[in-house]
């Protein structure tokens, strides 16, 4: 399989050349990936720190009779849902919780490790909080809930908002992921390899084979002579000598 580059002279790239020629440098695109890989993990093992996230859920439903809940209570909370995340992330919530515990942080900066979300047609809302400690991201989380319940009851005059989940004590770290840095690095060393490999090939314009010799310069090659391969290695050690002799003067 062929493709042809039309500039000012035509060029033949032949396909099957350059998978021939990066299988036979596979060993170095081995090498890049592995490189890559030990590098990722060195630095997210030892030099990326772990981060926990705690999750804490509340459940808003607004009634409009105290009887009992009817569908149209189920519809005006859901779509009040956007409301309850802003409000949650409000700087009054966040500000109150900042105070509650005495963070060394401004209402921006606790803003960016908090995150508000909702299942799509459901009156629940999480909140979820990073921290690099499990505890603190715990206590943050659990805070915001708790100043959240009693700010939305204010705001929407309702009576009903009930934490679902209270804050829990992450075990595990949500972040940095091992496994997907090391494989995103053994990627990335791959195709890096693979361009680098491509872009020598296409570059190389020496004649190597007859072949060349008919495509790029249109003559016929009446014959050829093989090569001595004891002829090759005699001359490398002599240039290794002349080398080494060099360094020994120098």
């Amino acid at each position: 399989m062929e493709t042809e580059v039309q500039n000012n002279d035509e060029i033949t790239i032949d396909l099957g050349e350059i998978v021939s020629f990066i299988l036979s440098k596979i060993g170095y695109v081995i090498l890049v990936v592995a490189l890559c890989s030990i590098l990722s993990f060195i630095i997210t093992a030892w030099f990326i720190t772990p981060q926990y996230t705690s999750t804490a859920k509340i459940y808003v439903l607004n009634r409009q009779s105290n009887d009992s809940v009817t569908s149209s209570d189920i519809t005006s909370s859901t779509y009040l849902t956007e409301d309850y995340i802003e409000m949650i992330q409000s700087r009054t919530v966040i500000e109150a919780v900042i105070a509650e515990l005495g963070l060394d942080v401004d209402y921006d900066e606790l803003l960016e490790v908090v995150t508000v979300s909702a299942q799509s047609d459901t009156r629940v809302v999480s909140i979820s909080v990073t921290d690099p400690d499990p505890y603190m991201a715990r206590d943050i989380a659990e805070a915001i809930c708790q100043a959240s319940v009693t700010h939305i009851k204010e705001i929407m005059e309702l009576e009903s908002v009930n934490v679902v989940d209270a804050a829990n004590i992450p075990t595990e770290k949500s972040s940095p992921s091992l496994a997907r840095n090391v494989l995103i690095a053994a990627l990335l060393g791959m195709v890096v390899s693979l361009a680098v490999l491509i872009v020598i090939f296409i570059l190389d314009d020496k004649v190597k084979t007859s072949e060349d010799v008919e495509r790029y310069l249109g003559l016929s090659v009446l014959g050829a002579m093989p090569l001595d391969e004891s002829l090759v290695r005699e001359k490398k050690k002599r240039k290794k000598r002349e080398r080494a002799n060099k360094k020994r003067k120098g």
